[in-house]
């Protein structure tokens, strides 16, 4: 399985690239984080920092690397679930945390975790989006 993320154009792909290397701002985790009612908790986990770490972050403070990576990938997800699920941010908050057989019973979220489990929730997401989700 191979993780590809839609960015628009052939060269931002790049962009994204150096996004991650450079550090995205804690604010910017706080903003993608109110899109759809992730807690810091989740968020920490998500970010794979302890939440005492999230939490002690001044909101200027540039994450590193690794936690930018994962909140670019954090971004592209929730844009591809929104547009399945039709912009209603509640309905992908919700669908987020409802466990599902196709994921061995866990939930979107709580694969979130890993770069594989990235993937994986894509694919749920491509599989409803063109109704073969069963």
């Amino acid at each position: 399985m191979e993780l590809v993320i839609e960015t628009g154009s052939e060269d931002s792909g790049f962009g994204l690239v150096e996004q991650a290397r450079a550090g995205l701002s804690r604010h910017k985790a706080d903003e993608v984080a109110q899109l759809i009612g992730l807690t810091d908790k989740e968020m920490a986990r998500i970010l794979n920092l302890s939440e005492r770490t999230l939490h002690r972050l001044r909101p200027e403070v540039r994450l590193d690397s690794n936690a930018s990576e994962r909140l670019l990938l954090l971004e592209a997800l929730i844009r591809h679930g929104l547009d399945v699920f039709d912009e209603r941010a509640e309905v992908l908050s919700r669908w987020l945390r409802v466990p599902l057989a196709e994921l061995h019973r866990q939930t979107p979220l709580a694969l979130l975790d890993t770069l594989v489990g990235f993937g994986m929730v894509h694919t749920v997401l491509g599989r409803i989006e063109h109704g073969i989700y069963a």
